[in-house]
């Protein structure tokens, strides 16, 4: 497939522009900074609608030229790019960027006759993330039917930007993805940064005591990829486990005596549900920080 994907530079993207690339697949990244990768890259500014359309209706390589057959036509749009959290900028600039870009990616794709895109939303949609001190969510887990009334710009920009993926979905008839992805790591972050998670689980309350390997992000985006035909639908994306070495049943002993369970969870077993990601795409996260520290 040949592929456009902004924010390949990125923490999240850098991972999965890897894995496509791996699997054979053709992906131009499009970012404001070179990610010192092999590939084609285009550098642009996605807020501004004139040259996302044009970069995704140009040649990026000399190898295109060599056919003689015009510019090649995109098989699908990934758009991970975006301001990465509020307290970064101002929070209109955040709100700004988010949506604009977004809208910009999508209406190019929608004008281009892209039958495929994929877009970044997050769990900041559910309000906890970035609350003005603790917010319990509704019910746990969380899955994609909880409600999406966050208080801060970085989550409206992705409620947003979420509603204009819809609408664009029910113009076109495509398939519009979003993923509602869990706090990125690395690897090396496990070593890291999971020993101090152990030691202070509340430090994990904003994440939903939840994770997302990056790898496993890059399997997630090529399960998308692969599954044709479900129009508009938004996926949590985490790994199976919490991200602290106790038990789900002492999380929410701890933190969430008066939240409501939604259904019997397993020992470790994460608070952000990705049952529907499993069920609808096949998708089966296969790495967990146990593997290198133990709890």
């Amino acid at each position: 497939m040949r592929i456009f994907f902004t924010g390949g530079s990125g923490k999240a993207g850098k991972y999965s522009v890897a894995h496509l690339r791996g699997l054979g697949h053709h992906v131009v990244n499009a970012d404001q900074v070179p990610s010192g990768n092999d590939g084609p890259e285009l550098l642009l500014d996605l807020t501004d609608s004139g040259q996302v359309i044009g970069a995704m209706s140009q040649f990026v390589d000399f190898d295109e030229l060599d056919a003689g057959t015009g510019v090649p036509k995109y098989d699908a749009v990934v758009h991970f790019a975006a301001m990465p959290r509020v307290m970064i900028g101002t929070d209109a600039e955040c709100f700004r960027i988010n949506t604009m870009s977004t809208y910009n990616v999508i209406e190019a794709a929608a004008k281009l006759g892209i039958p495929k895109v994929i877009f970044a939303s997050s769990e900041t949609t559910y309000a906890v993330c970035f609350a003005d001190g603790h917010m319990d969510p509704d019910y746990v887990p969380i899955d994609e039917n909880h409600p999406t009334v966050p208080h801060d710009s970085y989550a409206m920009s992705k409620v947003c930007n979420e509603a204009t993926a819809r609408s664009f979905q029910a113009r076109t008839g495509s398939d519009i993805y979003g993923l509602r992805l869990n706090n990125v790591i690395e690897p090396h972050e496990y070593a890291k940064n999971f020993p101090a998670f152990m030691d202070d689980p509340a430090s994990r309350r904003r994440n939903i005591f939840a994770y997302i390997d990056a790898r496993d992000l890059g399997q997630m985006v090529e399960r998308c990829l692969m599954v044709d035909g479900l129009g508009y639908e938004v996926f949590n994306v985490s790994n199976d486990d919490c991200s602290v070495g106790i038990p789900s049943a002492e999380v929410r002993a701890r933190f969430y005596p008066d939240v409501p369970l939604a259904r019997e969870m397993g020992a470790f077993e994460t608070f952000y549900d990705n049952t529907k990601a499993k069920q609808m795409l096949g998708f089966a996260p296969t790495h967990s920080w146990r593997d290198v520290l133990q709890p």
